[in-house]
């Protein structure tokens, strides 16, 4: 008499992570291949900009900067001096010397420079003397403005916008994916923080330093990632869709003289219409003079912005501009025919989630906590462009050889995502649905590894069979650990 066979077995349930690991690994993989080199891009030019502001004074220190005076001309006769060196264009702003050795900044529209630029004229407020004229973006002057657009576009205008704003759009989702699978391998807070030193020559050794370095510089690299994209092109239309649906934009200033009239948007650097009779504007009722008294009885300090009125029914703007640590943006707008203050916004009452945008742009780009602040974004595109490095390098040594061949480096195995089990597979669908809404260049990319790696396995499955011995057999360690460009396993970068 035989017993009856057992049931078989099922299979024992595989967690969330369990699941996720191999797609995490997989599009890791894609990411650091073909992402990287944006992102090391954005890294190298970053480093350059992290020197920009001691290279635009040491450039135009002649054009900023003059000798103390006893008293400063009126502030009507330094536009004048200005005018008289640039008779063409309408002035859009005036930034008054900010201290007792600054000049005094006219800014003109003007045909002969690129789009979104302007020309500014540099007077010395003691002796109306024009110390030079150059062209302008925003705040900064030219050679700041050219290494800007280097960061920005590499100098190819609109579409140059599209590099920076896919390193951004990718450099954070590698930074989590490689945290997540680094932590999901190691059991110590030390092994995590800090590199193997018994780690074996190779790429052991280089697992380790790119993942420890990747973890210490995680959260500059979240917040580098993040801010980046609330000035790019697409997802940055998004970013304002969201932060206006939750009201987390700076209170608007009311600019119109009419009862009941909306307030005209004025931005620094933008070209405003001329109010009726041009330049006199600056002169008649209490002037830009008299402007100028009322903004500083209201308390407003320098460094100001005094915009002109967009038309004969419009105020005066004056907006406080000091973006290093402690911020004041404090804002008034006044009329030019009585010298009263129309409407006054102060930096206080700004929504909270307003000043955080404006706060971590200008930590950004190096301006918020000044030398310190430029040295810690030194640091970290310097730790990018080492991970970076290192990421590239354990790529290599995993390839396979064929005949002594070299070839490039294997992803993680297929089949991820068939492995998912539903829920978790709704997951992750509705997670790249959510993010691919938000950041389009994203969903192309990620669209086009997909394609790439169908290609791949359709080449693979349609290729001869590879007689025996002609691989070398991968190792248990290279098994277990994908490399990739930027994070194999690791926080990322």
């Amino acid at each position: 008499m035989t017993a009856d066979p057992l049931p078989p077995q099922a299979p024992p349930r595989r967690g969330v992570w369990a699941q996720l690991r191999p797609l995490l690994l997989r599009t890791h993989f894609y990411a650091g291949v073909f992402i990287a080199p944006f992102i090391l891009v954005a890294a190298v030019t970053g480093l350059i900009y992290t020197a920009a502001p001691q290279i635009e004074r040491m450039v135009y220190d002649h054009e900023l900067r003059v000798p103390a005076g006893q008293a400063a001309q009126p502030l009507s006769k330094q536009v004048a001096a200005a005018r008289a060196a640039h008779p063409s264009g309408e002035i859009t702003s005036v930034m008054p010397a900010v201290d007792a050795t600054s000049t005094t900044r006219v800014v003109f529209s003007d045909e002969t420079v690129p789009a979104d630029y302007e020309m500014a004229v540099f007077v010395d407020p003691y002796t109306l003397e024009v110390r030079g004229q150059e062209r302008t973006f925003g705040q900064w002057l030219g050679v700041r403005a050219w290494i800007d657009d280097l960061h920005r576009n590499l100098h190819l205008g609109a579409f140059g916008r599209n590099y920076s704003e896919l390193a951004a759009s990718w450099m954070w989702i590698v930074v989590l994916g490689g945290l997540a699978l680094w932590i999901g391998r190691r059991r110590s807070l030390r092994r995590v923080v800090l590199p193997d030193a018994s780690a074996k020559k190779g790429r052991s050794r280089n697992l380790s330093w790119h993942a420890a370095t990747g973890v210490w510089i995680t959260i500059g690299l979240l917040l580098l990632s993040v801010t980046g994209l609330t000035w790019s092109n697409h997802a940055g239309a998004k970013i304002a869709d969201v932060r206006t649906l939750f009201d987390w934009n700076s209170p608007p200033l009311e600019t119109s003289l009419t009862p009941g009239g909306q307030a005209a948007e004025h931005r620094h650097g933008a070209a405003a219409p001329a109010a009726e009779g041009g330049d006199a504007v600056f002169t008649s009722g209490v002037g830009i003079d008299g402007v100028m008294a009322t903004a500083t009885a209201q308390g407003l300090r320098t460094p100001l912005f005094i915009a002109p009125p967009a038309d004969a029914q419009s105020a005066w703007k004056v907006d406080e501009s000091k973006r290093d640590w402690p911020t004041r943006f404090d804002a008034v707008t006044v009329d030019g025919r009585t010298g009263a203050v129309v409407d006054r916004v102060d930096f206080d009452e700004w929504p909270f989630m307003a000043k955080m945008t404006n706060w971590t742009i200008d930590a950004h780009m190096g301006i918020l906590f000044g030398l310190p602040n430029q040295l810690v974004l030194a640091a970290l595109a310097i730790g990018l462009i080492f991970v970076i490095a290192r990421g590239y390098g354990m790529w290599w040594q995993r390839r396979p050889t064929r005949d002594g061949g070299a070839r490039f480096g294997r992803p993680a195995p297929r089949g991820s995502l068939r492995a998912l089990t539903p829920g978790v597979l709704v997951l992750v669908a509705a997670t790249t649905l959510f993010i691919a809404y938000f950041l389009p260049l994203f969903a192309i990319s990620l669209a086009v590894f997909l394609a790439v790696d169908v290609l791949l396995e359709r080449r693979r499955t349609t290729r001869p069979p590879v007689l025996a011995g002609t691989l070398d057999p991968p190792s248990p360690d290279t098994q277990e650990e994908t490399p990739v460009a930027v994070g194999a396993e690791t926080g990322g970068r």
